[in-house]
């Protein structure tokens, strides 16, 4: 039995992906989370998907879903990143069926600094909602970890209890994941605040599940936005398992109950990832490594390419040959769809996630 015996292909909402989570624990493989910024990137993103029959999940981030939706556009009251991550998704829904892959469609890191961001997509879910009887978006993410416990679990259950019955996921974080990402920067945050204890996990958990089963939970264990060092970083995966064993002892019958989400996944050792996975993690966040995968492609061709690349006319080949050719944009973009879209393969590899449907 494979996922595409448990959920459709195409963007899954409400218990479905619920069902996916359920199928990557009982299997012992996550999904990696992907951010996106363009068609271009969601496209090759499919595409590795597709070539590895394998789940994924296509996330926006604040700036960039602004991004996706265009730098010319002003974005002081977040319009640009509201339409931006609303396109993105209209896009991937469009698409992902063709790709014949199950898409969770995320919105990644939302602070309390942009909640009209987060308000102006659960807006565009609940429009769509009564449209399609099913919500725009799988799933958001609020990370409020910088605030005091009880503030971070009270806003997370308010928003639950509007987005649980339209069948959106809640994604949320409790400790924080140090350096610095998309505006949201931590880099001097405590070292106590990188390793979340079970107790605070627990506290999520019994807040959450009286409102829905449908939430995952970003615990941290000292992972760290952006790539380091080795050394420099010291995650504990292991802490994952002790969350775990807290609720599990807590709550009579429950086996693994939580979902737990890797963040801070770009450079992270196949051990680490291993561990993390046999502890509950279902979902895996990589942004600066396919962001790096994405410019490796491009400046390669170019670099190779440079001497048919500075005029539009005249290369080594003669002085009257065109060179349109090199310098279309379908040519150098996708030599960096290329490179990303294998940087994607290699996560769903270290996360198991392979000949998954």
């Amino acid at each position: 039995m494979g996922v595409l015996d448990v959920v459709p292909t195409g963007v899954l909402t409400g218990d479905n992906v619920r069902k996916l989570f359920d199928y990557a624990k009982e299997h012992q493989f996550a999904i990696p989370a992907i951010n996106v910024t363009s068609s271009s990137v969601a496209n090759a993103v499919l595409e590795a998907a597709r070539d590895l029959k394998s789940p994924i999940i296509i996330q926006v981030s604040q700036g960039g879903a602004a991004y996706f939706a265009g730098k010319g556009l002003a974005n002081d009251k977040q319009q640009a990143s509201i339409l931006g991550a609303v396109s993105a998704a209209h896009h991937v829904r469009l698409l992902s069926k063709i790709y014949g892959v199950p898409v969770i469609m995320h919105s990644d890191h939302c602070a309390e600094k942009l909640l009209p961001w987060f308000e102006g997509m659960l807006e565009a879910d609940e429009a769509y909602f009564k449209q399609h009887n099913e919500p725009l978006f799988s799933s958001h993410m609020l990370d409020l970890s910088e605030d005091p416990k009880e503030k971070n679990i009270e806003i997370c259950a308010k928003y639950f209890k509007r987005m649980a019955p339209i069948g959106l996921w809640l994604e949320m974080e409790i400790g924080i994941t140090g350096g610095e990402e998309d505006g949201v920067d931590n880099t001097g945050a405590d070292n106590a605040s990188l390793y979340t204890q079970p107790e605070d996990v627990y506290d999520v958990y019994t807040t959450l599940s009286k409102i829905g089963p449908n939430f995952s939970i970003a615990a941290a264990f000292g992972n760290v936005h952006g790539v380091y060092k080795p050394g420099n970083v010291k995650l504990l995966p292991g802490l994952l398992g002790k969350h775990q064993e807290h609720v599990e002892g807590k709550v009579p019958g429950s086996k693994k109950p939580l979902y737990l989400v890797f963040h801070g996944g770009s450079g992270s050792s196949k051990e680490e990832i291993a561990t993390a996975v046999s502890n509950g993690v279902v979902k895996m966040n990589v942004d600066t490594d396919t962001q790096f995968a994405y410019l490796v492609g491009i400046r390669d061709f170019v670099l190779k390419k440079q001497a048919y690349l500075q005029t539009q006319v005249g290369n080594p080949e003669g002085d009257d040959k065109p060179n349109k050719k090199f310098y279309d944009p379908r040519v150098w973009v996708r030599e960096g769809e290329k490179t990303l879209a294998e940087r994607v393969k290699v996560a769903c590899q270290d996360l198991g996630n392979v000949d998954r449907l």
